[in-house]
């Protein structure tokens, strides 16, 4: 692991847990200790080091369980990317697109997009404002809702960014640099235990909004006008 990764992990697993009493009382906020991280994660070792397996953290904080997760992708795409540096961006930016989170909180879920960055951008040796690091803002401001995860809906100071349904895109990696990315409701997506073999075309399964197949300067652009 790069000494830059190495910091971030070490930074982020040093916060204090808990950030107020308030907080606690309010919202029971208490955040996930390292070691604790690295226990659960022990459990869910083969998925954890799969590049594209998806995560998502209902009760983000400040990305103590999703950063080390994300720590874990990438050590798997050194191993097998390492002597392809054009691979190893492509399959990191992949890596960084399957971890997802929510939490109530805003300022949590801000401190959480950046403590992922941070990561992948120290594992890259990639420069804030390049294009690899606005397509990974891009990813993260998708990735990471503010939100009610019981609810299912975000949470805003305004009627267009509170109340309505969670959403989260669906990324894939289809080679030769190019993304695709396709958005669902996460209330159906939840909803798909219930789907019974055969129900190929059950609502589940439509993507709110489809996109074209992108490259990293594409995503990049993205990130530039919202």
């Amino acid at each position: 692991m790069a000494v830059g990764a190495a910091k971030v992990l070490e930074n982020v697993a040093g916060r204090p847990l808990v950030k107020s009493r308030q907080r606690v009382q309010d919202h029971a906020e208490v955040l996930t200790p390292a070691w604790l991280v690295d226990e659960m994660l022990a459990l869910v070792k083969n998925e954890s080091e799969r590049i594209d397996s998806r995560f998502l953290e209902p009760a983000c904080g400040t990305g103590n369980f999703l950063v080390r997760v994300l720590s874990s992708k990438l050590t798997t795409v050194m191993a097998r990317y390492g002597k392809s540096d054009y691979e190893r961006r492509h399959h990191a930016l992949l890596a960084l697109m399957s971890v997802y989170g929510i939490d109530i909180q805003a300022d949590n879920a801000l401190e959480c997009r950046t403590n992922l960055l941070s990561l992948f951008g120290a594992y890259l040796g990639a420069r804030a404002g390049d294009e690899w690091m606005r397509a990974a803002a891009l990813v993260v401001g998708v990735n990471v809702i503010v939100g009610d995860a019981l609810a299912m809906t975000t949470v805003g100071t305004s009627p267009d960014t509170h109340g309505l349904p969670i959403v989260f895109a669906e990324w894939g990696y289809l080679g030769r640099g190019k993304y695709q990315r396709r958005d669902f409701h996460f209330d159906k997506i939840a909803g798909r235990g219930t789907v019974r073999p055969g129900e190929a075309h059950h609502e589940v399964f439509q993507p709110v909004t489809s996109y074209p197949t992108m490259t990293v300067a594409q995503i990049a652009a993205m990130e530039d006008v919202t």
